[in-house]
């Protein structure tokens, strides 16, 4: 009879632990920057100048939250981003997904041509177009109006197009055919049969459109120069200027402006978690 080798492990293989080496140290150089925003939000102006950032603070100095609140009149610039937020990702979804079932269900002359040019505006910086941007802008009397900014924003998302787009290919279009047999519009078939489908791709994009939305500077701080109209993002802004900057308040800022955006992602983590896991796999 031939003796068999039996082997057994001791512990984790190389590769395994190379692994958690390699999460570990990515974990720790993600976290090192909100560690030190916490700790910095905490100290007052006279110790974070005599201190370094990752020193804890002596005494925890909880005022630089209602001042930061305060002075950047935070609350007013909540409610400009729940509106933007609100109407970018509406408008955005629809008029993405609309776009995606007309490029998806109809073959007509150009639809690879659009298809390609959308591909190549994704492949363009922003900021290169920028100049004509703000001049179309200009022209329609959309600078320094929340409107225009929203507007702006709807018309940039080429990406939730792409992901309606390859979501679409796994519907059969047996169900549109069944449903013209029926009597049902176009109109009705989008809304009725196409949009419940595309659940896991609505998401999907609420989720990559409305962090994008929400953590915009660059082109909020160009078209919303007035200060009623500004959001989170920009609100912050305050406290930089031609004299030196007012980090701690910035940091505490920065925390106050991630608490919603924190709850939110623990009230629906499941719904986030289905949306890009469905969005990750081409069935």
């Amino acid at each position: 009879m031939k003796q068999r080798n039996y082997y057994y492990r001791t512990g984790p293989s190389i590769e395994t632990a190379l692994k958690y080496a390699v999460l570990v140290f990515l974990a720790f150089w993600t976290l090192l920057p909100l560690a030190s925003c916490f700790i910095t939000a905490f100290k007052n102006t006279e110790e974070y100048n005599a201190t370094s950032v990752m020193v804890l603070p002596r005494i925890w100095y909880v005022k630089n939250f209602t001042k930061a609140f305060q002075l950047a009149d935070m609350g007013r610039a909540f409610i400009n981003s729940v509106v933007v937020l609100a109407f970018v990702l509406a408008g955005s979804i629809i008029i993405s997904s609309q776009l995606a079932y007309v490029l998806n269900r109809f073959k007509f002359p150009g639809n690879r041509l659009i298809r390609r040019l959308f591909l190549f505006a994704t492949l363009l910086p922003g900021i290169a177009m920028q100049v004509a941007v703000y001049e179309i802008m200009g022209k329609l009397g959309f600078i320094n109006h929340l409107y225009g900014y929203i507007i702006m924003q709807m018309g940039t998302d080429v990406i939730s197009i792409y992901i309606f787009i390859q979501f679409m290919e796994n519907i059969s279009p047996s169900l549109d055919e069944s449903a013209i047999i029926d009597g049902a519009s176009y109109h009705t078939i989008y809304w009725k049969i196409i949009l419940p489908l595309l659940k896991p791709a609505v998401v999907t994009s609420m989720i990559l459109k409305g962090v994008a939305t929400y953590n915009e500077y660059y082109c909020a701080g160009l078209y919303l120069q007035d200060t009623k109209i500004r959001t989170v993002a920009i609100s912050l802004y305050t406290f930089t200027g031609p004299l030196g900057n007012q980090y701690n308040l910035i940091c505490a800022g920065v925390i106050i402006s991630l608490l919603p955006a924190l709850v939110i992602f623990l009230l629906c983590q499941q719904q986030i978690y289905t949306g890009i896991t469905a969005g990750a796999v081409k069935g």
